[in-house]
């Protein structure tokens, strides 16, 4: 009877896991089947439009990158530091300047009011937001910069990388899907790898000290899981498409303000959703993912469901903040 009760708990579970994970296909498929239907039909409606943005008349863009190139004499080394470094530094500390301003004073109250996590760095503790600056520039200045040796001559084995053609804007956007989907899928495992008692003890508990993070903890980790899950899920992408250094910049850069909206603790009208992550530094077992898709797939988002933070995982498309339109349930008395 027991050895039968153990097969029958065996079935369930298989039979669970691939209920899920052919809920998991579906939701994709859906997804991509809706985008390619909608996007095919409105491909001819808008191309004037995006025509229009990404090479105007005069070939606005294609001009501006060529008299870029010729600046700097077509010196590829440094036209890739530029790319890959200076600019998506400049993006993600111009805007997390912004959210430090908000986490130490408390002003604008624009800001503040879209709070996650109430009662939280509310202002944020100096001293440890002093440390998670120092440790993400010595991440960014040390870590970082010095793996863009080895992607520079990747990128230069490919030959496109500093092509005075720019790519088309069609072509940028199949590449931004591709990196989004190998960046998912590099994280979601590295970061599950680094939840592993003994690597999260000796590597990862440095990130986690922040229970209610803020935007520039986005790159506060240790070194190695600065390298496995910060810097490599995001530079593999680029390195196996070949990219131009302008999608290059244009990737990083949205990575890197993507990343700090996902720790900021603001959930701010029009911007992503960040309860996802938000929820994971607060329970530490949920919520691994960027898109959410592997968590479904692996179970490790069911608890989140189960919350109101899952309920308030969108985008907030009205100036009422989303704490106080679906507001946590009130503790019961002890």
């Amino acid at each position: 009877v027991s050895i039968f009760k153990h097969v029958n708990m065996l079935t369930l579970v298989a039979c669970s896991q691939e209920v899920k994970l052919w809920h998991a296909m579906k939701i994709t498929a859906f997804v991509l089947a809706t985008g390619l239907l909608v996007f095919t039909a409105l491909a001819n409606s808008v191309s004037w439009y995006v025509q229009n943005i990404w090479d105007p008349p005069g070939h606005f863009w294609q001009t501006t990158w060529l008299k870029f190139y010729y600046l700097f004499d077509g010196k590829e080394w440094t036209i890739f530091l530029l790319g890959a470094a200076l600019v998506p530094s400049l993006a993600f500390w111009c805007f997390n300047g912004i959210l430090m301003v908000a986490d130490v004073t408390g002003k604008p109250a624009f800001i503040t009011r879209y709070r996650i996590q109430l009662g939280k760095n509310d202002p944020v503790d100096t001293k440890k937001l002093r440390q998670a600056i120092y440790i993400a520039l010595c991440n960014q200045f040390f870590i970082s910069l010095p793996m863009l040796v080895p992607m520079f001559y990747i990128m230069k084995w490919w030959g496109n990388t500093f092509s005075k053609e720019l790519p088309t804007f069609y072509w940028f956007l199949v590449e931004l899907s591709i990196f989004t989907l190998i960046e998912e899928i590099l994280f979601y495992y590295t970061h599950r790898l680094v939840h592993l008692p003994l690597l999260y003890k000796h590597i990862h508990k440095k990130h986690h000290e922040w229970t209610a993070p803020i935007g520039v903890v986005s790159v506060y980790a240790h070194p190695v899981e600065h390298i496995l899950s910060n810097t490599l899920p995001v530079m593999t992408g680029p390195m196996i498409m070949g990219s131009h250094i302008v999608s290059i910049a244009a990737w990083f850069s949205i990575a890197l303000i993507t990343t700090s909206i996902s720790h900021c603790g603001y959930h701010l009208p029009f911007l992503p959703s960040p309860e996802f992550h938000d929820f994971h530094h607060l329970k530490f077992n949920q919520c691994y993912g960027v898109l959410g898709v592997l968590d479904y797939l692996h179970g490790t988002d069911t608890v989140f469901r189960q919350t109101k933070a899952f309920e308030r995982h969108r985008v907030l498309l009205s100036l009422t903040p989303l704490s106080e339109s679906i507001p946590d349930a009130p503790r019961r008395a002890e």
